[in-house]
């Protein structure tokens, strides 16, 4: 069975269209990502167990990262938005691994990573790299950050502005590509389940539950290639040395 998103015209104009399934699942990552943390931090105790405890491993894990890549008296500013990209992007990744959710006779997929679809990754991109310049500006001051442009050497300005917008495609495409590839083994996988009754689903578990494995390590992954290199990207812009 072929897999239909569910899209719909804004406003009668027909290149400008909306997916609802993408809407719904960023809402559902969101809300998810929310509860999780408020639960996390709601009783603080000064011997953290359960999901406190593993909430301190995530924010260590965030720091580890920010040290890695720039001196952490300038990077400490960064711990938020760091942890907040790991654990949305990680969840996000991983709800379409679990179950697709299909409704209709046109089988409209509602349940799926959205992470899945290129407007939601190469919008995260695009803020990043938004981000990069605000803070480079903010740190460097105007003057500072634009001389980054004309450092070692004036004739490299038109290489680093190029620069840019290939991070923004790489730092996008590069996520949705992994996810939207896994969701499309799953829907193989699944299609091959049903195929040919009983003895095809039988055949099918073992592939689909090694394939949800590999593709929660992926998600992992996938998180942590994109957080790191948004601090690689940060770092290129308020540290003077790097």
């Amino acid at each position: 069975m072929d897999h239909k998103a569910p899209i719909i015209e804004l406003f009668g104009i027909p290149w400008l269209t909306a997916n609802l399934s993408t809407i719904l699942m960023t809402l559902i990552s969101t809300i998810v990502v929310f509860v999780f943390c408020v639960m996390a931090s709601r009783k603080l105790q000064m011997k953290p167990t359960g999901l406190q405890n593993f909430m301190e491993w995530v924010v260590d894990f965030v720091k580890g990262i920010i040290g890695d890549t720039m001196d952490w008296k300038t990077g400490k500013v960064f711990l938020p938005l760091g942890l907040t990209l790991l654990v949305y992007i990680f969840v996000s990744n991983i709800l379409g691994v679990m179950v697709m959710v299909t409704v209709g006779e046109e089988h409209y997929l509602w349940w799926k990573s959205p992470t899945s679809d290129p407007s939601v990754t190469l919008t995260l991109s695009a803020m990043i790299i938004i981000l990069t310049h605000f803070y480079g500006v903010k740190i460097k001051g105007t003057k500072g950050y634009l001389k980054t442009y004309i450092e070692p050497v004036p004739f490299l300005l038109p290489l680093k502005i190029i620069e840019e917008f290939a991070n923004t495609l790489t730092l996008g495409l590069r996520l949705f590509g992994n996810i939207f590839a896994g969701e499309i083994l799953l829907g193989l996988i699944t299609k091959m389940a049903i195929a040919f009754g009983a003895f095809s689903f039988i055949g099918a578990i073992l592939p689909m539950i090694a394939w949800q494995g590999f593709s929660l390590f992926i998600g992992g992954i996938q998180a942590f290639i994109f957080v790191m290199l948004t601090m690689v990207y940060m770092s290129h812009k308020v540290s003077s040395d790097h």
